[in-house]
């Protein structure tokens, strides 16, 4: 018999529970029908045989309570489920009239005795829906009187096929739901490491890539420490591009965003603007829209920190006097943001190699910030004539765009 699915497993099978408390109700009604109406001449002793009924009632009440707790679903349990069927299809012999058995009329309990059987195989598979048929089944057969057996064999063989074939389906609900799961962490874990990755290269890597680049222009010592930190910037990049910081970090539980920016948690509705206008400079020109541009807190810090990379990929690569503007347009369902710089443009197959050499600016702290938020991130770029950076935020639901107040 198979061994009990884990309790991270039993979720999967509800929906089987429910249609086996619908199952019992429904065969109940059904063996009140046939005791009723189809069969009413074939019992010797009718009175008794609504007092079966009577038990059977109360039994699947009981049952259904039971097993709508996982935690109630025990060997225990089943086994005086089988136990009590069983017994109330052995008292058809002493309810039905000898011409019904040899006829192979239908026992009192009708379908009812297949609940045992499905709950078996529901909580431990189809092996114990099998073991649970067979019992069942033997107990079919020996209420069988000389021409019955032909009418028998045919509940043995159905309840054989339903104890093996919803065994099956459980495990297989097992199985799915742990694929399920496991995905689910894979991929929380994937966003997990490429949001410390955007954070470690919006601070750690910016701060010593500076140190080199200065300490290159100072020269003497200075140009050492550069060296050096010139080195350690390689390695980080080369640990973050890999995945190894993230691997390493997931479940920290750090809620600290980018410096300057707000950390994944926080919410409420909060202007735009003022994330945006801290950028300009007298080489950095930021317009906005006249009124408020809401958006949800967490989403405009993540919005701001992907222009930031942006304007740092602009300083970096295109030197600190190449002038750049940014665009805000506020629509009813989208916030647009647009960075634009007069740079000498990206080559072809540069951003490519960049991702591929760990350098994440585009990759992570720009693309990876927006699909993180629904959202999208567009680049283009014609050598000689600059680049331009198209972000594109659906507006959250509840944050509606601001409007001009009315007058008095």
């Amino acid at each position: 018999m198979t061994v009990g699915q884990p309790d991270a497993k039993r979720g999967s099978s509800e929906p089987l529970w429910r249609a086996l408390a619908v199952f019992r109700f429904a065969s109940l009604g059904y063996a009140m029908l046939r005791l009723a109406v189809i069969d009413r001449a074939d019992y010797s002793r009718p009175d008794w045989a609504w007092a079966v009924i009577g038990v059977m009632t109360v039994w699947t009440i009981a049952t259904t309570i039971a097993y709508a707790r996982p935690d109630r679903r025990t060997r225990l349990l089943l086994g005086t489920d089988l136990a009590v069927t069983a017994g109330l299809l052995l008292s058809t012999a002493l309810l039905q009239t000898p011409q019904a058995m040899r006829h192979g009329v239908t026992p009192v309990t009708a379908t009812w005795l297949a609940g045992p059987v499905l709950a078996w195989a529901i909580r431990y598979g189809r092996r114990a829906g099998t073991v649970a048929a067979l019992i069942m089944s033997g107990c079919d057969l020996a209420l069988v009187r000389g021409a019955a057996l032909s009418v028998v064999l045919n509940g043995v063989v159905l309840l054989l096929l339903a104890g093996v074939i919803v065994g099956h389906l459980a495990r297989l609900a097992a199985e799915v739901e742990a694929e399920r799961q496991h995905a689910i962490e894979v991929e929380a874990a994937s966003r997990e490491r490429e949001r410390l990755a955007r954070n470690i290269h919006d601070s750690v890597l910016q701060v010593l890539a500076l140190v080199q680049r200065r300490g290159a222009e100072a020269g003497g010592t200075a140009a050492e420490l550069g060296r050096l930190a010139g080195q350690q910037e390689a390695a980080l990049r080369a640990l973050v591009g890999g995945g190894l910081v993230g691997g390493g970090l997931v479940g920290s539980g750090t809620a600290t965003g980018p410096a300057g920016g707000l950390g994944p948690g926080a919410s409420g509705a909060v202007d735009l603007r003022a994330a945006l206008l801290s950028a300009q400079t007298d080489r950095v020109t930021v317009s906005v829209p006249a009124q408020a541009v809401l958006l949800d807190k967490a989403a405009a810090g993540e919005l701001a920190s992907a222009m930031r990379a942006a304007l740092d990929n602009v300083r970096r690569h295109c030197g600190e006097q190449t002038r750049a503007w940014v665009l805000v347009e506020d629509e009813p369902d989208l916030i647009t943001v647009t960075i634009r710089d007069e740079g000498p443009g990206i080559p072809d197959g540069r951003l490519a190699e960049a991702a591929a050499a760990g350098r994440l600016g585009v990759s992570h702290s720009i693309h990876g910030r927006l699909r993180d938020l629904g959202g999208s991130a567009t680049i283009s770029s014609v050598p000689g004539e600059g680049t331009e950076v198209e972000l594109r935020l659906p507006r959250g639901a509840g944050i509606p765009v601001a409007r001009w107040p009315e007058r008095p």
